[in-house]
This record gives structure tokens, C-alpha cells and sequence, in this order.
């Protein structure tokens, strides 16, 4: 009841073109807020999941390196005064965010990864080839490179480099090769050339456009998406509270073996080796793993929701010593 509730209360009240946040009973079961709880938000974007935490109780820090995206959800949250703060930062800078609002530990970090319906549907961006517009695809729009910049300077190896590993791209050698061809003659600036050229190469059969993983490795590359990932994710756990929880929303395969990965290294008691006498205590283990198989979207949801299809949720809880304390919760 409660979350096919939250998730129509939330179709009819998402506004300013962000997507409904995904998940959401899901979300308010990980981190159980209440009062005097503090959780930051890593991905404000229109404050979907903030407004649900701060309901049910919690503080929350909001952070989103979209000036766009701060300005809608903190026009969305003001209603509740001083327990919500948004500060214009990438996630990797959250330690650095924190330490400037003289904030120590906090009992949770979310991160919905992956881009926002509203920059999706804003043509000025450059994200979507549902739209012609430029070639930029930059979150943040004080970075330096643009999608057109990796596109019209990068070699043909780079470039099927970058469409193989982030966009998993079976032809990526020959998109490449095509591009670095075709812009001799004629740069590509706006998102329907580009999706125009890749079409040259690929043709387009069903429903999913040729361009789709291209287009998802470039906006990867322009942002750092899965370095900063990797990076803040090896930070957050020194900044949870004992019992504190970490949940990562991911919507696509990189992401998702990202945090598994990170998940299970630092959430093994012990570690064993043919050449060891016995087992040994793994000095990564920090967390409690809350979900085995990561949690998706329900029937209802994915219906209303067509974002949340693809959407994976990953808890863990930070344990609360180390040594043979931790040994004995890691195992549970």
C-alpha cells in the first residue's frame, strides 16, 4: 500500500520536467529516517527522494553539480526550512561538501546515478537525440570538454575505445572509423548529426536507435562518471556513522559491477589463500551487505515509471567496529 501510494502521490506531483524518483518505498526502507537522522542526497537532481526523506523525518544535504537541478529542488524543498541544505558539487567532492558545512559523520548516503529526465528533455544539453541540439552533454556546464569536442578531436582508436567499454558497443571500430571520416568534411555539432552519422554505419531495426551506446559513452567520457564513482565510493564509507547506511541506484551494467564489486570486497569478514595457515581478516571490510540481489521496481512502478525498468538498488550498513567485532556482524 505504501508504495503504490507514494508512487502515484509522486507521478502527480513530480514537476519542472524531473523524472519521479525511482524506487521510493525502497529508498525509505533503506535508511529508515527519522527525526535527528541526517542523510545526503549525492544526486539531488529535482529532489524527488530528498522530499521523501525529509517527510518522513530526516535531514537531508542535498548535492548535484547541475546549477539547474539546485536551483529547481531548492525552490521544491524550502518548505522545510533549515533541515534542507543544497550545495552545487559533483558527489566526489561530497567529503570536501561536508567539511564545509562543519558536518562529521552522517547516517546515510544515496547516489541515483545516471542522467535526469529534465537534462534528457532539455535540447540545450545535448543528451538526447530525441532533440536536435548541441553536442554538449555536460552535467556540470563549467566543464571544459563537450561531447563535440571527444567527437571531432579524439583518434579512431580513441573513440572505439570509448564506445566499446562505456557504451558496450559491438560496431564500435567501424562508428569510429565513420566519424573520424565524415568530420574531414563537416564537424558534427548538434545530437541528430551525430545520431544521423551513426545511422550511416548502422541502420536503424526495432525500437532501439543505433546511437543509443554511443551516445552513452559519451556523456560517460564528457562527465568521468564511472572514475568519480569509483573514487567516491571508496571514500563514503569513512564518512557513514556506525549503522550508517550507503545506497547506490544504478541503471546501467558499468555502474552496477561497480558497486557489486566494491560491495562484496568490503563487506567479507575474512579473506583465505592456498599459501595462508588460516584465514585472515580482510582490512576492506567496513560494510554489512542489506541486499543480496540488488532491489528492482515492482510491476506498478515500472508501468508508471518507465525510468525505474532498469533501475538496481544496492544497500549496505557501515559496521560499527573493527577487529573481531567486525568479523562476527560481516558475517551476518
Amino acid at each position: 500500500m505504501i508504495a503504490a501510494m507514494k508512487i502515484s502521490e509522486l507521478k502527480n506531483s513530480t514537476a519542472g520536467g524531473y523524472h519521479a524518483p525511482v524506487l521510493p518505498a525502497e529508498v525509505l526502507q533503506a535508511f529508515a529516517p527519522a527525526a535527528g537522522r541526517l542523510v545526503v542526497d549525492c544526486t539531488l537532481g529535482g529532489g524527488g527522494h530528498a522530499e521523501l526523506l525529509l517527510e518522513a523525518g530526516a535531514d537531508v544535504i542535498g548535492v548535484d553539480q547541475d546549477p539547474e537541478a539546485i536551483a529547481h529542488a531548492s525552490k521544491r524543498l524550502a518548505r522545510f526550512g533549515g533541515r534542507f541544505r543544497a550545495v552545487r558539487a559533483n558527489f566526489g567532492q561530497v567529503g570536501q561538501v561536508l567539511g564545509g558545512l562543519g558536518v562529521g559523520l552522517v547516517d546515510g548516503f544515496l547516489l541515483d546515478l545516471g542522467v535526469s529526465s529534465h537534462q534528457l528533455d532539455t535540447p540545450e544539453r545535448g543528451f538526447s537525440f530525441r532533440f536536435d541540439g548541441p553536442l554538449d552533454m555536460r552535467m556540470n556546464p563549467e566543464l571544459p570538454v563537450t561531447a563535440a569536442d571527444w567527437v571531432n578531436t579524439a583518434s579512431s582508436e580513441q573513440l572505439e575505445r570509448m564506445f566499446r567499454e562505456y557504451g558496450e558497443e559491438p560496431q564500435a571500430r567501424r562508428i569510429a572509423q565513420r566519424l573520424v571520416k565524415d568530420r574531414a568534411v563537416r564537424p558534427f555539432l548538434t545530437t541528430l548529426e551525430l545520431a544521423e552519422g551513426v545511422e550511416r554505419v548502422v541502420p536503424r531495426r526495432g525500437r532501439t536507435h543505433p546511437a543509443t551506446q554511443v551516445f552513452q559513452a559519451l556523456r560517460i567520457a564528457v562527465n568521468r562518471e564511472l572514475e568519480v564513482l569509483e573514487q567516491t565510493l571508496g571514500a563514503l564509507g569513512g564518512l557513514l556513522s556506525p549503522g550508517g547506511r550507503l545506497a547506490v541506484i544504478t541503471f546501467h551494467s558499468l555502474e552496477d559491477r561497480i558497486v557489486k564489486q566494491l560491495f562484496q570486497r568490503c563487506s567479507v569478514a575474512t579473506l583465505d589463500r592456498p599459501e595462508w595457515p588460516a584465514p585472515r581478516r580482510n582490512p576492506d571490510c567496513i560494510y554489512r551487505k542489506l541486499t543480496g540481489k540488488p532491489s528492482i521496481a515492482g510491476a506498478e512502478e515500472q508501468r508508471q515509471n518507465s525510468r525505474s525498468r532498469s533501475a538496481k538498488l544496492r544497500v549496505v550498513e557501515r559496521l560499527p567496529t573493527f577487529g573481531a567485532a567486525a568479523l562476527t556482524a560481516g558475517k551476518a
